[in-house]
Protein backbone atom coordinates (compact mmCIF):
# COMPACT_ATOMS: atom_id res chain seq x y z
CA UNK A 1 0.00 0.00 0.00
CA UNK A 2 1.38 3.39 -0.96
CA UNK A 3 1.21 6.49 1.22
CA UNK A 4 -0.74 8.29 -1.48
CA UNK A 5 -3.40 5.61 -1.99
CA UNK A 6 -4.05 4.44 1.55
CA UNK A 7 -7.65 3.92 2.75
CA UNK A 8 -7.80 7.23 4.61
CA UNK A 9 -6.75 9.11 1.45
CA UNK A 10 -9.46 7.33 -0.53
CA UNK A 11 -11.97 8.15 2.20
CA UNK A 12 -10.95 11.80 2.11
CA UNK A 13 -11.41 11.76 -1.67
CA UNK A 14 -14.85 10.22 -1.22
CA UNK A 15 -15.78 12.95 1.28
CA UNK A 16 -14.73 15.61 -1.25
CA UNK A 17 -16.68 13.86 -4.01
CA UNK A 18 -19.78 13.64 -1.79
CA UNK A 19 -19.54 17.35 -0.95
CA UNK A 20 -19.20 18.22 -4.66
CA UNK A 21 -22.23 16.03 -5.49
CA UNK A 22 -24.20 17.64 -2.66
CA UNK A 23 -23.39 21.11 -4.05
CA UNK A 24 -24.81 20.08 -7.45
CA UNK A 25 -27.92 18.56 -5.85
CA UNK A 26 -28.52 21.66 -3.72
CA UNK A 27 -28.14 23.88 -6.80
CA UNK A 28 -30.71 21.71 -8.58
CA UNK A 29 -33.10 22.08 -5.67
CA UNK A 30 -32.74 25.87 -5.74
CA UNK A 31 -33.23 25.92 -9.52
CA UNK A 32 -36.46 23.93 -9.11
CA UNK A 33 -37.87 25.79 -6.12
CA UNK A 34 -40.84 27.00 -8.19
CA UNK A 35 -41.42 23.82 -10.22
CA UNK A 36 -44.81 22.34 -9.29
CA UNK A 37 -44.54 18.77 -8.04
CA UNK A 38 -40.75 18.85 -7.65
CA UNK A 39 -39.43 16.82 -4.71
CA UNK A 40 -36.19 18.09 -3.25
CA UNK A 41 -33.22 15.77 -3.47
CA UNK A 42 -30.70 15.04 -0.74
CA UNK A 43 -27.31 13.34 -0.71
CA UNK A 44 -26.92 10.56 1.81
CA UNK A 45 -23.29 9.85 2.57
CA UNK A 46 -22.29 10.64 6.11
CA UNK A 47 -25.04 8.43 7.55
CA UNK A 48 -24.02 5.58 5.22
CA UNK A 49 -20.42 6.06 6.31
CA UNK A 50 -21.42 6.14 9.98
CA UNK A 51 -23.40 2.94 9.48
CA UNK A 52 -20.42 1.24 7.80
CA UNK A 53 -18.12 2.29 10.64
CA UNK A 54 -20.61 1.20 13.33
CA UNK A 55 -21.01 -2.19 11.69
CA UNK A 56 -17.27 -2.79 12.13
CA UNK A 57 -16.58 -3.24 8.44
CA UNK A 58 -12.96 -3.20 7.35
CA UNK A 59 -11.31 0.12 6.59
CA UNK A 60 -11.20 -0.74 2.89
CA UNK A 61 -14.98 -1.28 2.81
CA UNK A 62 -15.58 1.99 4.65
CA UNK A 63 -13.39 3.80 2.12
CA UNK A 64 -15.51 2.37 -0.72
CA UNK A 65 -18.79 3.71 0.70
CA UNK A 66 -20.46 5.80 -2.01
CA UNK A 67 -22.93 8.69 -1.71
CA UNK A 68 -26.55 8.22 -2.76
CA UNK A 69 -28.99 10.81 -4.09
CA UNK A 70 -32.49 10.30 -2.70
CA UNK A 71 -35.81 12.12 -2.71
CA UNK A 72 -36.64 13.95 0.52
CA UNK A 73 -40.14 12.80 1.39
CA UNK A 74 -39.95 13.99 5.01
CA UNK A 75 -40.05 17.74 4.26
CA UNK A 76 -43.65 18.96 3.94
CA UNK A 77 -44.76 20.09 0.49
CA UNK A 78 -46.60 23.27 -0.44
CA UNK A 79 -49.99 23.21 -2.14
CA UNK A 80 -48.31 22.81 -5.56
CA UNK A 81 -46.51 19.64 -4.38
CA UNK A 82 -43.05 21.24 -4.24
CA UNK A 83 -41.16 20.77 -0.96
CA UNK A 84 -38.10 22.97 -1.60
CA UNK A 85 -37.47 25.52 1.15
CA UNK A 86 -34.98 28.15 -0.03
CA UNK A 87 -33.73 28.91 3.50
CA UNK A 88 -33.07 25.20 4.11
CA UNK A 89 -31.21 24.88 0.80
CA UNK A 90 -29.03 27.95 1.42
CA UNK A 91 -28.22 26.80 4.94
CA UNK A 92 -27.30 23.34 3.67
CA UNK A 93 -25.16 24.92 0.94
CA UNK A 94 -23.23 26.99 3.52
CA UNK A 95 -22.65 23.93 5.69
CA UNK A 96 -21.56 21.89 2.68
CA UNK A 97 -19.13 24.63 1.58
CA UNK A 98 -17.51 24.63 5.04
CA UNK A 99 -17.19 20.84 4.95
CA UNK A 100 -15.64 20.95 1.48
CA UNK A 101 -13.15 23.59 2.60
CA UNK A 102 -12.25 21.51 5.66
CA UNK A 103 -11.77 18.33 3.59
CA UNK A 104 -9.66 20.29 1.08
CA UNK A 105 -7.48 21.71 3.85
CA UNK A 106 -6.94 18.24 5.32
CA UNK A 107 -6.02 16.85 1.90
CA UNK A 108 -3.61 19.73 1.25
CA UNK A 109 -2.06 19.24 4.68
CA UNK A 110 -1.56 15.51 4.02
CA UNK A 111 -0.01 16.23 0.63
CA UNK A 112 2.35 18.77 2.19
CA UNK A 113 3.35 16.28 4.89
CA UNK A 114 4.16 13.63 2.26
CA UNK A 115 6.06 16.16 0.14
CA UNK A 116 8.04 17.26 3.18
CA UNK A 117 8.87 13.66 4.09
CA UNK A 118 10.05 12.93 0.55
CA UNK A 119 12.22 16.06 0.44
CA UNK A 120 13.77 15.40 3.84
CA UNK A 121 14.69 11.88 2.74
CA UNK A 122 16.87 13.12 -0.14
Amino acid sequence: MSLIEDPSSRLLGALLDAAALRARVLAGNVANQNTPGYTRQVVRFEELLRSAIDSGRATEAVARTAPEVAADTATPARADGNNVNLELELSAARENRLLYEMYSAIKASRAELIRSAIESGR
